[in-house]
């Protein structure tokens, strides 16, 4: 056929998909079609076309065509929605003393979440294990089918290889160096696994959840300092092998001769993380009852005005400044997201940093500067999963694998 009645076909996975199947989910995905003379009007196509792809969608239980809600008069229109049954993603963002996970639908609705309580330090095989289970939980409580899994992705606290799904020499992290995560989850859940760096997922869920503008520049400040970069395009910067954003180990402006966990000294992480901040204030990171004791002791401090917690924050937030002003310079971002439980202390942390880059970047790179404090908490990595694996499954690659595992509604 004609090229502009949009059959042109792309080998992309299992099978060729006509373009103009593409077109047509994409825009219903996106949210900016929602019903067939939308979607005609919007992608260009003849309106038989449309309508052979929406049935064959429909007919493979991708998408489904429902009333609308809205109160009209005569006939309530249909509008066509991603079908809940069309499988599940998974999201899992893997923490110091604890681990997330989440399914949600393709739609990217949450359909549960769950803490797993392993720490890192256990390795990659305890708490990889711990999360399957717990995935494998979640989904028979919620009578999502196993063999719908259509993604899983991970976020480790580390530079990620992520071609081979794995840690690379990440600092406090026994055992996960060059561990296949990838390989461990894809075996036992049975589902394409994608890992990433823990941060870039933060990153991507600001933009994805809390549409966040970008360039988009997210900080977590934990047991280290990393950072996430969404270019203007939306796409992530990984950098050559994994290691972009590893902002933590950028020498302290202070000159500190502080000893980092990497074996040199003065890093901005060693002098002003989380646990750099407990460990000056002698404030235990976790307890056996509570894992989380030094986030919740710190905050209280700061919220009885303890005056050393306070200079603590405060100096440990204007060294970070001070590599945010840097970072500014060279990656011009609109938004600036500080995120990880310092986040909490949002007041005293974000006032700080505004001031040091204020301080010192040129007006140009501030002019329209947006620095703020998460507004998703411990979710944003969550998210960002969730926000990716969707993004691949509706990639023309995933589009192929999930046309090729539908054989229809009643399956």
């Amino acid at each position: 056929m004609h090229k502009d009645d949009g059959y042109t076909e792309e080998v992309a996975g299992p099978a060729p998909v006509p373009l103009a199947l593409r077109r047509v989910l994409g825009l219903v995905v996106s949210g900016a079609a929602t019903n067939r003379a939308e979607i005609a009007r919007r992608s260009g196509l003849a309106r038989s076309t449309v309508g052979q792809q929406v049935d064959h969608l429909v007919g493979t239980g991708i998408l489904e065509e429902v009333e609308s809600r809205r109160s009209v008069r005569g006939r309530p229109p249909r509008v066509l929605t991603i079908s809940p049954h069309a499988g599940t993603v998974a999201a899992v963002d893997v923490d110091t003393s604890e681990s997330q996970v989440a399914i949600a639908d393709l739609s990217r609705r949450v359909i549960a979440q769950e803490t797993v309580g392993v720490r890192i330090d256990a390795g990659p095989q305890a708490v990889l294990d711990a999360v399957t289970e717990r995935l494998q939980s979640l989904l028979e409580k919620h009578r999502r089918d196993p063999g719908r899994m259509r993604e899983v992705v991970v976020g480790l606290p580390g530079p990620v290889d992520f071609q081979q799904g794995c840690a690379v020499q990440p600092t406090g992290m026994p055992g996960w160096d060059g561990y296949l995560v990838a390989e461990h989850l894809r075996e036992r859940l049975h589902a394409p696994v994608v890992v990433d760096n823990d941060v870039n997922l933060m990153a991507m869920g600001e933009v994805a959840q809390a549409r966040m503008e970008t360039p988009l520049l997210c900080i977590k400040i934990s047991t280290g300092i990393g950072s996430g970069l969404i270019a203007a395009s939306g796409e992530v910067y990984r950098g050559a092998d994994g290691a972009a954003g590893d902002i933590g180990h950028i020498r302290a402006v202070s000159g500190s001769n502080v000893l980092c966990a990497c074996g040199n000294i003065g890093c901005v992480g060693a002098l002003a993380s989380h646990r750099a901040i407990l460990r000056g204030l002698g404030i235990p990171e976790s307890t056996a009852d509570d894992p989380l004791h030094g986030t919740r002791e710190l905050a209280q401090r700061i919220a009885n005005a303890d005056p050393t917690a306070l200079h603590t924050v405060r100096q440990a937030a204007t060294e970070i400044g001070e590599v945010v002003a840097m970072l500014v310079h060279m990656l011009n971002p609109r938004t600036v997201v500080l995120a990880g439980p310092l986040s909490q202390l949002r007041d005293d942390l974000v006032s700080a940093v505004r001031a040091a880059v204020y301080q010192r970047a040129l007006p140009l790179a501030t002019r329209k500067l947006t620095i703020t404090a998460t507004q998703l908490k411990g979710a944003s990595g969550l998210h960002g999963g969730i926000a990716l694996a969707t993004q691949n499954v509706f990639s023309p690659a995933g589009i192929a694998r999930l046309l090729a595992d539908e054989p229809g509604p009643d399956r």
